[in-house]
């Protein structure tokens, strides 16, 4: 093989071009980012989405690495690595809510002190719940006082609530620490409840029900627990389980979970409008802000439920026999653990297991997170037990009064819920999500007044009345729906009445079409007249037009949950005899003259249908016969002896006289 010789021609070529790539190499690299930054890293957190119901922190770090590939060329590679730091032992971030309740605590103190994020009576959201042996233990710094008889100003005559029928003593339920509210207004005994004394008073919370601890009882008895091997070595050790996530803890017995109306219009109602507005600031009532009390809309989103515990009924127990309290809370909650009085008490017997041999020490389950609720203590509330008898009023109503009730007048703060089953039923959410600003606007405008005065004054957005739904937009269709109880066992109009009522109402859609198709062909006419003058076609004002009406009969036992569901939603007035069917106002779709008109037999009344369309912005009125009865001049609690019977009165052409009277707006 020959070997070339390099001569003084190629020697001075290399040359040449190595200098070339050197000047070239060195002005690259001063047009370039400093060595210093060659090597960059960002790290971005971010929350891992609320419906994923998972709190750990996602940790991205995004690597940019600059590198030459010839002598003129940069190329940017970059790489990128998902790091997951894992979950928290409470599993979810409590950051924002220990803003609300005063502090952070620490993480690495098993028994964090608890806290009140908010309370009604039957209403009580703890941030660090405690549960061991079946007794719920909210721990304080401070110790808590209980009243006792042996004080003369707690004698009978001063202090009877002190005393049961028989002379028992129910001043336990009266304990209260400072900042937190007596026991007997967050829990009771479970008990099913009776109207006597005897049960009442049976239903007064006792020690070992919910007790306050002090910081430093709860450490002897959890935190610093002594405890001895096979071996007898002593060693200390927590006994402290946590349950993470957020828990909704229902202390009733299954008497009234078996009702559809009890289920999600009284309990889950209360879940919603207490755990949808708790965690968020009050709206004041300026104009800049009165839209939060028209909207629908549910941002930002409060933390999730992670699970329901039936401390006192089992799987049976809380499932009506139509089958809709099953439907709701899975179409409602898609993701809810559901738990039982046996879960319960499993996890009862395992905080003292092995307590009485001597082989473990006592444990205690803690809740980051908990609702407790409790229908007993409800009543022991001014609105629910003076008011309504509504254990849902007494959440609704404390949000109401902070100003953290979203969208009171349209329903806000039920507004997730609804949306959510409208779309397992399969129903459009459009003319049921409303922007609360452009009504607020047109409130402002028009300044709503309390009566209708121009002189009375001004009523707040935070009052409930009227006024407010009257500033909501028309349907696009005028829907009556009457459910039917004629296929019932009881609670039936008389046959002829029901059949009049019936006639009467078809009669009144019939002709509110017939008007309206007279003024859509006035209208259609008057716009062909200005095209043809103009020259070009006009634009018709459909506004002018009235919507068209509907009537539809329902029996809701002949119809699946989907179509009962979809049906509701359509209505614009809900007509029925007081019973479980008229629980689907909850699904109507908030406008101007949505509307229950419920029937009774004179003269009776019950404050179930008519609270609860109050509470999401509707108008209601009992009809008694051939009389119309609605807020202010509302009935008094009644029933009569043919409040259940199946000879119900009514008189079918003033029920449709009301219907027209009120889309027409008079009412």
């Amino acid at each position: 093989m020959s070997r070339h010789s390099l001569t003084r021609r190629d020697a001075f070529l290399i040359l040449l071009g190595a200098s070339s790539m050197h000047l070239w190499s060195l002005m690259l690299r001063s047009a370039s980012p400093s060595s210093s930054d060659e090597f960059s890293a960002v790290t971005h957190l971010s929350q891992v989405n609320q419906l994923n119901q998972v709190n750990h922190i996602v940790e991205t770090f995004t690597t940019t690495a600059r590198y030459t590939a010839t002598a003129t060329i940069t190329q940017t590679a970059v790489q990128t690595q998902v790091v997951e730091r894992p979950p928290s032992e409470e599993g979810w971030n409590y950051d924002e809510i220990d803003k609300i309740t005063g502090g952070k605590s620490d993480p690495s103190d098993p028994l964090p002190q608890s806290r009140l994020v908010a309370h009604a009576p039957g209403w009580t959201l703890v941030r660090n719940l405690y549960m061991s042996n079946d007794t719920l233990y909210i721990i304080t710094p401070e110790s808590p006082v209980t009243p006792s008889r042996s004080d003369p100003e707690n004698s009978r005559d001063r202090k009877p609530d002190y005393y049961g029928p028989h002379g028992e003593d129910l001043t336990y339920g009266y304990t209260k620490v400072k900042g937190w509210p007596e026991i007997r207004q967050m829990t009771s005994t479970g008990l099913s409840a009776v109207n006597s004394p005897e049960n009442i008073a049976s239903r007064e919370p006792l020690p070992h029900n919910l007790r306050y601890i002090t910081v430093e009882e709860a450490r002897k008895r959890w935190g610093d627990a002594v405890l001895k091997d096979e071996k007898g070595v002593e060693r200390k050790e927590s006994r402290v389980w946590v349950v993470q996530g957020n828990s909704l803890l229902f202390n009733d017995p299954s008497q009234f979970l078996r009702h559809y109306y009890h289920f999600v219009a009284e309990l889950f109602f209360g879940v919603s409008a207490f755990w949808n507005s708790a965690f968020f600031p009050a709206a004041d009532s300026t104009s800049e802000s009165s839209g939060f009390h028209y909207s629908t809309t549910h941002t930002p989103s409060p933390p999730p439920m992670h699970r329901a515990i039936f401390m006192h009924s089992n799987a049976d127990g809380w499932r009506d026999n139509p089958g809709f309290n099953r439907y709701f809370l899975r179409a409602a909650y898609p993701s809810l653990t559901v738990e039982h009085e046996e879960d319960w008490q499993d996890r009862v017997k395992a905080s003292v297991e092995g307590v009485a041999h001597g082989t473990s020490g006592e444990r205690v389950w803690r809740f980051p997170m908990a609702l407790l609720t409790d229908r007993s203590a409800a009543h022991r509330g001014h609105m629910c037990g003076s008011l309504t008898q509504r254990t849902a009023a007494e959440a609704w109503d404390s949000m109401r009064k902070a100003g953290k009730l979203r969208g009171i007048h349209v329903g806000g703060w039920w507004a997730p819920i609804r949306e959510a089953v409208w779309k397992f039923a399969g129903v459009s959410a459009q003319g049921g999500v409303l922007d609360g600003k452009q009504i607020a606007f047109s409130v402002d405008q028009t300044k709503v007044g309390g009566n209708g005065n121009g002189g009375a004054a001004k009523k707040e957005p935070v009052d409930v009345g009227e006024e407010f739904q009257a500033a909501l937009p028309m349907p696009t269709e005028v829907v009556i729906t009457y459910i039917s109880r004629q296929s019932a066992r009881n609670r039936k109009l008389v046959k002829e009445d029901h059949e009049l009522m019936v006639e009467s109402v078809r009669e009144l859609v019939k002709r509110k079409n017939e008007e309206r198709e007279v003024v859509e062909a006035r209208v259609k006419k008057a716009a062909a007249l200005a095209a043809k003058k103009h020259g070009s076609k006009a634009s018709s004002k459909t506004d002018e037009v009235p919507p068209p009406w509907s009537f539809e009969v329902l029996e809701a036992e002949h119809l699946t949950k989907d179509q009962q569901v979809q049906a509701a939603a359509r209505t614009t007035i809900l007509l029925g005899v007081h019973g479980n069917g008229l629980t689907h106002l909850v699904w109507m779709k908030p406008t101007r003259v949505s509307s229950v008109i419920e029937i009774f037999c004179p003269p009776g009344f019950a404050h179930d249908y008519w609270w609860t369309a109050k509470s999401l912005g509707m108008r209601h009125w009992a009809m008694w016969n051939d009389t119309a009865k609605t807020w202010p001049d509302k009935p008094n609690v009644d029933y009569p002896d043919c409040f259940q019977k199946n000879a119900i009165p009514v008189h079918g052409p003033s029920v449709a006289k009301l219907i027209e009277d009120r889309v027409a707006g008079k009412l």
